[in-house]
């Protein structure tokens, strides 16, 4: 109480951090100037992206560093209460809806103040939509009447479990069962799989790979008649759209059953203001505030008093009605993820629906196995220091002799000149490291660590949890690294040094021009060259099918599902990593050729060589010095290339793209947070670039990396 009147007094700072955005955002931002002004604080509403919000919050929450409170769905809960993250709540939840109070409490213990709740609907559009279907086979019938001319009958992401939830439970399947443990390979599964392959792809009423963005495009053209949806969705919307709860399955007569996510007020534990934090939480849940969100920020909120004509709202409060509360467990991350692969394998016709879910549940078994066992420390620390011990000793042995001591001495002020950069390069970059390396000794799980030593290391490298030739076996990973390197350096090399040979001729006109055009691939931040190919691959708007469409002179784009198979995915990965790293070999080749003597070549031709002779023995051994250091630092960022693997491929089909570093990556924040085992992964990379570089400057008899 004291310390509640004390920041009152003092007119404290609040910080509230949120993904919202629209209207959503503008509700909270409002509420906030209201609160803070009312009561004489400032309010400082952050709003992050969505993707990255829950790993900001667990990273910066233990160190003190985020906000007071925050506002996010609730299925994170059992991960964020087993972190420590957030306070219990207290007071009484009086006047919420039941189901949202349910949903934020965990153990007969609330957890934050519910706000709102959402789940997907059927949404559609009233210009062309008569009658709205109430059965699936209702939907499936307008939706192949209305795909015509460019538009699509139905436009959802099919390969989300999210939104694949709904025939999940309308088939009577689950995720997880009360013990927390997948039911993935039931045959309400393995019937879901198989209907949303009838709706996404048999049908021929949706289109292929689509995306939010892609949907929400189609929609704003008139190219999409039904969408499944949620409210997120209609923000971004300029055109008439209507709302109806999603239609019952016609085989089995029961209603489509799609997750309720409701949001919440958290308090962190590490929230500076813990007591202002509460009250404002609980303004935000009350009755004012459920007011404004609801006419500004467009929610259906758990307040249970409030009204509204909003027939959107209407719709989400009757579709609450039969939706299923995301479960809190944090085994559904990796539900997620094991059903992700499912549906993937079933959509792109690489595996049969009852194959795949046997699959997913084996998959799930593996992810969600438990940590490795906690052995003791000491032995580890008795072989560090001896380690430290024996090094300091090699290190200082030659301070025997006098002569050395002697020479030490001289130079005594040139350490003291090179010793900041020295502490600068111990805090930068080899703390970091050791702490980052320490990791891969530790196993993380709800929110414990525990010493494992070197078991995450030995699981990876005898292959404990897959095969040798699985796709997320590290072998396989490595044997994709290596080739995925090989590759492009050859291309890299290839083009860029066929280009510089042709822009030194001086018989080519406007070649300045042609220089700084050809390097703006390489000054482009690689993420957004990344995601413009990415577009470029898509199987049915893409540029890159639509041009071979017209080169067969078909009616269309051509039928090419590039991430579809290994070989095509590949492709489309090294198409756009060649884009992105020809210019650097042209820019060092151009630096090169400048310095090799034109008269060397054009006596070797009045010698009689050929072209190719004249490259060979003379133009290519003056050129080998320079490039060398470039193509071997170019082979390790090549090797550690993860925006493009990322973001162009994700790894499709199936991880057999990936390469190490994305998929340490994956282990550490897609496949239940195993940061330890990610954290070997990352030293296993470490020490195969340490063996290359050894040997590439043995290589390039010089010190290269």
């Amino acid at each position: 109480m004291i310390a509640l009147l004390w920041s009152m007094a003092a007119g404290a700072e609040l910080t509230v951090w949120h993904a919202y955005r629209g209207e959503e955002r503008e509700a909270i931002e409002q509420l906030a100037a209201e609160w803070g002004e009312a009561h004489g604080h400032t309010v400082e509403s952050v709003a992050l992206p969505f993707g990255a919000f829950d790993s900001k919050l667990e990273t910066a929450v233990p160190r003190g560093n985020g906000p007071d409170l925050f506002l996010a769905g609730h299925a994170s809960l059992g991960k964020w209460t087993d972190m420590g993250l957030i306070e219990p709540w207290a007071d009484p939840l009086d006047g919420h809806l039941p189901s949202t109070v349910a949903a934020v409490s965990l153990n007969d213990q609330a957890w934050g103040v519910p706000l709102a709740f959402k789940s997907i609907v059927l949404l559609y559009d009233p210009t062309v939509v008569t009658q709205v279907p109430t059965t699936t086979d209702e939907l499936i019938a307008q939706a192949k009447e209305l795909t015509e001319g460019g538009r699509y009958g139905l436009a959802y992401q099919a390969a989300e479990p999210y939104f694949h939830a709904a025939w999940v439970h309308g088939f009577g399947g689950a995720l997880l069962d009360d013990d927390g443990q997948a039911t993935l390979s039931s045959s309400a599964q393995a019937q879901a799989l198989a209907f949303a392959k009838r709706l996404a792809e048999d049908e021929g009423i949706a289109p292929k790979q689509s995306t939010a963005e892609l949907i929400g495009r189609l929609y704003n053209e008139g190219q999409a008649a039904f969408v499944i949806s949620g409210p997120w969705f209609v923000a971004d919307i300029d055109r008439p759209i209507a709302a109806a709860p999603l239609p019952l399955i016609s085989e089995t007569g029961e209603p489509a059953q799609p997750f309720l996510t409701v949001d919440a007020a958290f308090v962190a534990t590490q929230a500076q203001q813990p007591d202002l934090a509460r009250d404002f939480a609980t303004f935000l849940g009350g009755r004012k505030g459920a007011r404004v969100r609801t006419d500004v920020g467009k929610q259906a909120v758990s307040w249970a008093a409030t009204t509204t004509d909003d027939p959107l709202l209407a719709t989400l409060s009757q579709q609450a009605k039969a939706a299923v509360p995301i479960p809190t467990d944090p085994a559904i991350q990796v539900a997620f993820e094991s059903q992700a692969r499912a549906l993937r394998d079933v959509l792109r016709g690489a595996a049969k629906p009852e194959a795949a879910a046997l699959a997913a549940q084996e998959t799930f078994t593996i992810l969600s196995r438990p940590p490795p066992p906690e052995v003791p420390v000491w032995p580890y620390l008795l072989a560090i220091g001896t380690a430290v011990l024996g090094l300091l000793g090699w290190l200082l042995a030659p301070l025997r002799h006098a002569e050395e001591r002697a020479r030490v001495w001289r130079h005594r002020y040139d350490y003291l000149w090179i010793g900041p950069a020295g502490l600068a390069m111990s805090v930068l970059v080899m703390v970091p490291f050791v702490v980052g390396a320490s990791v891969s000794l530790f196993a993380h799980s709800r929110g414990e660590w525990t010493f494992v030593g070197v078991a995450h290391f030995l699981d990876i490298l005898l292959s404990r949890d897959w095969p040798m030739t699985s796709p997320l076996s590290f072998f396989f990973t490595l044997l994709v690294t290596v080739m995925w390197t090989v590759t492009n350096l050859t291309l890299h090399v290839g083009i860029g040094v066929a280009l510089a040979l042709v822009l030194r001729e001086p018989w080519i006109r406007l070649r300045a021009v042609w220089r700084a055009l050809l390097i703006l691939p390489w000054a482009v931040p690689n993420y957004i060259t990344a995601l413009i190919w990415k577009g470029m691959f898509h199987a049915q708007y893409g540029a890159i099918n639509a041009l071979l469409g017209m080169m067969m002179l078909s009616d269309g784009p051509a039928p090419i599902d590039w991430f579809g198979s290994f070989a095509l995915a590949f492709t489309a990965n090294l198409t756009t990593n060649t884009w992105l790293g020809f210019p650097f070999m042209m820019v060092v080749t151009l630096g090169a050729l400048q310095s090799i003597p034109r008269e060397l070549e054009e006596a070797a031709e009045i010698d009689g060589a050929t072209w190719m002779q004249r490259f060979r023995l003379v133009v290519w051994p003056m050129l080998k010095p320079a490039l060398l250091p470039a193509v071997i630092l170019g082979s390790v960022w090549t090797f550690n290339m993860f925006n493009v693997v990322f973001l162009v491929s994700q790894g499709e089909p199936n991880s057999t793209t990936e390469i190490l570093i994305s998929e340490a990556y994956r282990w550490a924040f897609s496949r239940g947070n195993r940061y330890g085992y990610a954290s070997a992964y990352a030293v296993l990379i470490f020490f195969v670039l340490l063996a290359y570089s050894r040997g590439a400057n043995r290589l390039a008899g010089q010190k290269v990396l």
